[in-house]
């Protein structure tokens, strides 16, 4: 193999580690946007979207360690690859579609 060639092929990961870095950029600037609305600590609603924003970055997270330790694209309820359809629109999905119907 040449220089040349290696240039020329990313790491098979390399799509899904700028997904991940694209979706946590984007959940950070919501957080952000969120505390620079200046509203009330106490609002029910942005703290649930807060959870919700802290609980994907969570998961993005764990999407990068499951590229670092090999599994990442396999689901973690049935061990089968997660469609890399499914991956595109959601790069830290943990789980095939029949999979997630069952978790919630």
């Amino acid at each position: 193999m040449t220089l040349d060639a290696t240039r020329a092929e990313p790491h098979p990961y390399h799509h899904a580690r700028q997904r991940l870095a694209h979706a946590r950029s984007a959940r950070l600037a919501q957080l952000r946007a969120l505390d620079e609305a200046g509203l009330s600590a106490d609002d029910h609603l942005l703290a649930a979207q807060r959870a919700a924003m802290g609980q994907v970055l969570e998961e993005i997270d764990e999407a990068f360690a499951r590229i670092d330790d090999g599994t990442y694209g396999t689901c973690t309820g049935c061990a089968k690859p997660i469609p890399a359809e499914r991956l595109e629109i959601l790069p830290y999905t943990r789980h095939c579609v029949a999979c997630r119907g069952l978790t919630g």
